[in-house]
Parts: structure tokens; sequence; C-alpha cells
């Protein structure tokens, strides 16, 4: 019986939270039915509808380097959570934690220099291609 009084000890904040999260959820969309507007725009009916006129298709095609980036991104900012919780936990660790983690940031280093040796961070075009194809420009004869 003492581990239900307890149990129920535990639970009654959570549900308390519950409750107050419901109404205030609640109450934003009471409140934005009640004084939000109403009217119909010209591009009320598009399927972007947002108020503004669409200027062309959805259909927009992302280079592979955008993903890249992404993926990258992800990635590094998985690195900092767990640096972040290495130096939460430091004291509990002491040396060896710390060679752990220099271990980790030490293979992040290593797949960071592999992408950028591979152009993962190439962004733009390449330089020594602008160059040629500038010099190649000014050898034609010009027509005038």
């Amino acid at each position: 019986m003492q581990e239900t009084a307890e149990t129920t000890t535990l639970l009654w904040p959570l549900a308390v939270y519950g409750a107050i999260v419901l109404s205030l959820v609640l109450l934003i969309l009471g409140l934005s039915y009640v004084l939000g507007q109403r009217g119909h725009g010209r591009a009320m009916g598009e399927t972007y509808e947002g108020g503004i006129v669409s200027a062309g298709g959805a259909r927009i095609r992302f280079s592979s380097q955008f993903y890249m980036v992404a993926m990258m991104f992800v990635i590094f900012d998985v690195e900092t959570i767990f640096i972040f919780a290495w130096a939460i936990a430091f004291p509990e660790l002491g040396w060896y934690g710390y060679f752990g983690v220099l271990v980790f940031i030490a293979m992040l280093v290593v797949v960071l220099v592999y992408e950028w040796r591979n152009g993962a961070l190439d962004f733009g075009p390449d330089g020594k291609k602008i160059l040629a194809a500038y010099k190649r420009m000014l050898q034609k004869p010009s027509l005038n």
C-alpha cells in the first residue's frame, strides 16, 4: 500500500502540469479563433497561402552541397552536445574522461579534414577554373 501512496505523491505534479498545459493550449486556440482575421484575399485559396501571390513553382532543385552542409551541421552539433555533457560530468570522470574526450575530438578533426579534402566545404566555383576561363576569354580575338 505504501508504494501506491508514493506513486500517487509523485504523479500529482505531473497531472497538474498536464492540466496547465492543456488549459493554455485551449486558451490560445480559443483566443486565436475569437480574435483572428477572417478575410479572404486574392492569394488565400493558393496552395501555400500566406497573403503573397506565388511567383513560381515549388519544385526547386537543391545542390548536393546543401545536404552535405546539413549533415555536417548535424554531426558537429551532436559533437557539442557530447562535449557539453562531458564538461558537466568532468569532476566525476577525471583524467580518464579528459583523455576520452581528446580522442573523441581528434576523431572529429580527422573527419573534418577528410571532408575538407574531398571538397565537402567547397561552396563556390574553383578559383583556378575561373582564372583559366578568364585567360581564355582574353586570348580570343575580338570581333570589333
